[in-house]
């Protein structure tokens, strides 16, 4: 079947653009919301002395006793903020109302910070890693106060992670080491560019056994460092990008204008959903 697009002309500036949201990130009023529930984990064994504020967003359709999907979010407030560039939980509930996505529970979780500590951020620390230890943290800390409380489907093809910058490279390498548990994947404007000992990927994946990932990535034009040869965001979401198409993987690449912003990813939310469960 053919898809006619309407006509959009490009920006002659592409540093200042905004992209405007759509129905599906705007609450509607035949919409029931979910519930949200704020928990706290000051007690991390990976991550010691770290403190964070995760969220739980619980579709009015879940019922106890039928396992849920399952969709982490990392940078969990400025994910789920109803008045944000993302919006993640307006977004569930129009997507599981209208069917396009199964019933799914979200979770948003904050990157850890220390409370004692002139700097207190262990964002980079966690995101920007090429190891499992995030991963686990998700795991075997966070993921495990959820499915004590509500039916989570154990299937990994009902697990997706999502992040942007630092953390859409943490979403991929989540789901890279840990395909037995998240196989769809949302990464946009990924920080791949400061991964610590580069970024590993355009050499990975291409000579690695390929795993059962289903990937969507947003990048930008104006997006950090994007004419210079070092720290280069832009282009190494584009090697990452050439390396996933080289491989036969199950993937997609959206390019937009605008820099190193939230806003054209929160936009792309809801079709980055329907196009991982379609």
């Amino acid at each position: 079947m053919t898809i006619e697009l309407p006509y959009q002309p490009l920006p002659i500036d592409q540093s200042s653009v905004r992209y405007s949201h759509g129905h599906d990130s705007i609450r509607q009023p035949a919409v029931p919301s979910g519930t949200i529930v704020e928990f706290e984990w000051n007690h991390s064994t990976l991550y010691p002395g770290t403190s964070r504020k995760f969220w739980v967003h619980i579709p009015e359709q879940y019922r106890p006793g039928q396992p849920a999907s399952l969709m982490v979010f990392q940078d969990g407030w400025l994910y789920l903020d109803p008045e944000g560039e993302v919006r993640g939980g307006i977004v569930l509930d129009n997507l599981i109302h209208s069917g396009d996505i199964p019933v799914t529970i979200g979770v948003f979780v904050n990157p850890g910070i220390f409370t004692d500590l002139e700097q207190p951020k262990n964002r980079n620390a966690e995101y920007d890693a090429f190891d499992d230890r995030y991963v686990e943290f998700l795991l075997t800390e966070i993921i495990p106060q959820i499915t004590g409380r509500y039916s989570i489907s154990e299937d990994p093809e009902t697990w997706g992670i999502c992040g942007g910058s630092s953390g859409g490279n943490c979403a991929f390498t989540a789901a890279w080491l840990r395909p037995d548990k998240f196989r769809r994947v949302i990464g946009f404007l990924s920080s791949f560019a400061q991964m610590p000992n580069g970024n590993p990927y355009p050499e990975l994946i291409p000579t690695t056994l390929a795993k059962p990932l289903r990937i969507f990535m947003q990048a930008g034009h104006r997006d950090l460092h994007w004419n210079e040869p070092d720290l280069n965001w832009l282009a190494n979401n584009l090697k990452v990008a050439a390396a996933l198409a080289e491989a036969g993987y199950d993937f997609r690449l959206v390019l937009g204008d605008g820099g190193h912003s939230p806003n054209h990813g929160g936009v792309l939310l809801p079709d980055a959903l329907r196009w991982l469960w379609r």
